[in-house]
């Protein structure tokens, strides 16, 4: 093989690994993706649902036996006398083991009534869940696209600067021709170490967004990011907006099942007025450590006790469950009064961004035509250095704008989507792995112990990094 095809493959293999090693454009649902896997606000109330299955767990619990055991060793010791002055010293050692059980046979529905307030506070839980999810979606998309603006105007303020630079040569040079005077000059200077303040302001202002996103995504990023392709699907107007919020919002629906709660907490409170029915049963062993003797045997009881008088105290949190009640909902009607209006504050947001959008391309193109205008004029001696400086920052300020509308405009079209509670994973179709609340559920609600269940229990645990 020759000289040159062993250059020409070298070239060909270095040419490859150079491209290999150039980043990859991050797009929106790249940011998505990486905030649904990294976040810590995620996480942290996962696990406030996990601890709000153990209630449903825990009420269960109730309705089974309670068995315990109970084990002593003990030394008796003394000093026995008579009136004739006789003293007897005496030492037993005796040991106890005992076996207790107790049963609640009837509660009038309290236990059952508490298994139901906690499996609602349970998708109360998951709905605020889903909110949450919503919250760390909506921050990422703005992460991404206030990224996309800095970027931009970095971008915008780079060719600024370069345009300005010319402008002062150009200055320079007909100063040194004597066409234009000290003044010109020194007002092209001035705008260019503002142009260069501009920029660095820029710079900084895209170094804080970058650092946004990497802490939203996981990751950071200082490639370019990719525009999205389309807009999000929106519903056709705001009532019909409203319609499906008012049904799929998970902060709405939240609401619902704490008003349910409350309901059932009146209930619960009530019960607890009522008397309670227990079966007991006790197995013991005495054993006397001095001697052979021992004694074992137990007793089973039927029980039936209530309150006669606490103070007012019962009737007092059936009241307080009555107000924790009309709490809730008037919370469920601010909820739903709030959501109806963020849906109409999302579409007018995503209005204004349009309009902004379609005036400002129409401001871009005049601005343009009015720079290229006043800079031939200027070349012609009859426009100054001032005119075709403010000409260039009218259309610098247009292209700015236009910028900001366009990023804009996505961030109100997710917000919609945000207001409708249509920011999810699901929703959204994202490449992840769902974070299926009902299988520690599942594993849980019966209150596993000791059994193929609880295994299966100890084994999503430790999948979950938690055990």
């Amino acid at each position: 093989m020759g000289r040159r095809n062993w250059v020409g493959i070298l070239l060909a293999g270095c040419t490859a690994l150079s491209f290999g090693n150039v980043a990859k454009a991050d797009t929106l649902a790249d940011a998505l993706v990486g905030a649904y896997n990294t976040s810590g606000l995620l996480e942290q109330n996962r696990a406030v649902l996990r601890a709000a299955d153990e209630d449903v767990a825990q009420a269960v619990a109730a309705l089974r036996p309670v068995l315990n055991w109970s084990a002593d060793v003990t030394r008796s010791f003394g000093r026995s006398g008579t009136t004739t002055g006789t003293v007897v010293g005496f030492a037993d050692n005796e040991a106890n083991i005992g076996l207790t059980a107790e049963l609640t046979l009837y509660d009038f529905g309290a236990t059952k009534l508490n298994i139901d307030a906690a499996k609602e506070a349970v998708l109360a839980t998951r709905e605020a869940l889903v909110g949450v999810e919503q919250e760390v979606l909506l921050r990422a998309v703005s992460a991404f696209f206030e990224v996309r603006r800095a970027s931009q105007d970095v971008e915008l303020r780079q060719s600024n600067l370069r345009l300005i630079t010319r402008e002062l040569r150009a200055a320079r040079d007909r100063f040194d021709v004597g066409e234009v005077t000290r003044t010109d000059v020194s007002l092209a200077e001035a705008r260019l170490a503002a142009a260069r303040a501009a920029l660095a302001a820029s710079q900084g202002s895209l170094a804080v967004a970058q650092q946004e996103y990497a802490a939203v995504v996981g990751r950071k990023h200082t490639g370019p990011l990719q525009a999205p392709r389309s807009r999000p699907s929106l519903p056709g107007s705001v009532d019909q907006a409203m319609s499906v919020a008012v049904r799929n919002h998970p902060d709405l629906k939240a609401a619902q099942h704490q008003v349910t709660v409350a309901e059932l907490n009146i209930a619960i409170a009530q019960a607890a007025m009522k008397p309670t029915v227990s079966l007991s049963g006790r197995y013991g062993l005495s054993d006397d450590l001095d001697s052979d003797a021992y004694t074992a045997g137990g007793s089973v009881s039927l029980s039936a006790q209530g309150p006669i008088y606490q103070g007012g105290r019962l009737s007092s949190l059936v009241r307080q469950s009555m107000a924790n009640r009309d709490q809730r909902r008037a919370i469920l009607l601010q909820t739903t009064t709030a959501i109806q209006q963020n849906v109409a504050n999302s579409y007018a947001q995503l209005a204004v961004a349009r309009a902004a959008i379609s005036a400002g391309q129409n401001q871009v193109r005049a601005a343009q035509i009015a720079f290229d205008g006043t800079r031939e004029e200027a070349s012609l001696g009859a426009r100054t250095t001032l005119d075709v400086l403010d000409a260039e920052q009218e259309l610098l300020d247009a292209r700015t704008t236009l910028i900001s509308a366009g990023v804009d405009e996505f961030i109100a079209a997710y917000s919609v989507l945000a207001a409708i509670g249509s920011l999810t994973a699901d929703s959204l179709n994202l490449p992840v792995q769902r974070y299926d609340p009902s299988v520690y559920y599942n594993l849980v609600k019966d209150a596993p112990v000791a059994s193929r269940q609880g295994e299966d229990l100890n084994r999503v645990l430790r999948a979950l990094g938690k055990q």
